[in-house]
């Protein structure tokens, strides 16, 4: 993984779709600028061993030959045996997720580890057990979790310093706010309804892409 990677990191969500296929969106936010993409869905996440019957394990392979084409990482968030069954690029876990070492020995070494930290400590414990790189918020709050605990700009900057690895902002980030991280120390930042509820996402991932070039 390159830390440019991380600019614009897009996490999908399907509240949005209106009855598009999420594999439309996504080629429309990497069109825009998008540098990676996450796919975070319960429900398509929790397929078991006939997952290859499944629609939805079908258009997580779509999305993976989009991204691909465009060469632009998939992370699958928490779900390390899907990512696995779909060969994506990368993982991303919570810290109530499988541990980053136990699944680097599943997924092997050339595969992506994303780790959310939020605090230090959190940080520093990642990056021991191996993690590629965190995600660490919410920077705004967020409006897809509701009980997000908002991160101030002082502990962001904190986590950036005490960790070599790169830190993507996440939580609640958009056009009007991004801008104001310029300084924290981090690689990028991570949005879900900033790009995924624009009634133009490529238009939105185009400007999230414009002001990333400019805090970065």
């Amino acid at each position: 993984m390159n830390k440019t990677d991380l600019k614009l990191y897009a996490i999908t969500d399907r509240q949005w779709l209106h009855g598009a296929r999420l594999s439309e969106h996504v080629k429309l936010a990497i069109e825009g600028g998008a540098t990676m993409i996450q796919i975070r869905d319960k429900d398509i996440l929790s397929t078991d061993s006939d997952a290859g019957l499944k629609d939805e394990y079908q258009e997580a392979l779509e999305i993976k030959r989009i991204c691909h084409e465009h060469k632009v990482p998939l992370i699958i968030n928490d779900n390390v045996q899907f990512a696995i069954d779909i060969d994506a690029d990368g993982v991303h876990l919570g810290q109530d997720d499988m541990n980053p070492a136990e699944a680097r020995k599943l997924l092997g070494a050339d595969k992506i580890i994303g780790v959310t930290a939020k605090t230090v400590e959190q940080a520093k414990k990642a990056q021991a057990d191996g993690a590629d790189y965190l995600g660490s918020g919410a920077v705004f709050g967020s409006t897809t979790k509701l009980n997000a605990k908002p991160m101030t700009k002082e502990l962001l900057r904190e986590i950036t310093a005490a960790v070599d690895i790169p830190v993507v902002a996440i939580g609640g980030i958009n056009a009007d706010n991004a801008a104001t991280l310029k300084g924290t120390g981090i690689a990028g930042i991570a949005v879900v309804g900033a790009i995924f509820a624009s009634a133009d996402i490529k238009a939105a991932a185009k400007e999230l892409t414009e002001i990333c070039d400019k805090m970065l």
